[in-house]
């Protein structure tokens, strides 16, 4: 079964296009690295909750908009080898000359990695 890698982050609203680009430059990294596919979402619903919700989960202010994403792996072992093959790949750092830089506080993004569960309805 598919491993799934998640994420939630606070994007500055202004910054929706430079997200964009970032997850351009990104994204076919994870694919080239064995990723089935990545699924990127910029948030249009998502409400305040009365305990908890997205926006608190990554402390977003009334300027940011929440995004989240998914990657899709065909399994564990293949995202623990493409997650070490990315910490050494320059194309990863946003520091480095021609990488589009981040355009939202990583500090603040929350991530996780999920066993997909079969569910018969």
């Amino acid at each position: 079964m598919s491993y799934i890698d998640g994420f939630v982050i606070a994007v500055p609203t202004a910054n929706k296009q430079k997200f964009i680009q970032h997850a351009r430059h990104l994204d076919p990294i994870f694919i080239e690295l064995g990723a089935i596919r990545v699924i990127e979402g910029w948030g249009d619903d998502v409400p305040d909750g009365k305990v908890t919700d997205f926006r608190r989960a990554v402390q977003a202010t009334a300027e940011e908009t929440v995004a989240f994403a998914w990657v899709e792996w065909p399994d564990k072992a293949t995202r623990d080898a493409a997650m070490k093959k990315m910490m050494e790949d320059p194309r990863m750092d946003p520091s480095a000359p021609g990488n589009p830089p981040m355009p939202f506080d990583g500090k603040r993004m929350i991530f996780g990695g999920f066993e997909q569960v079969e569910v018969k309805a």
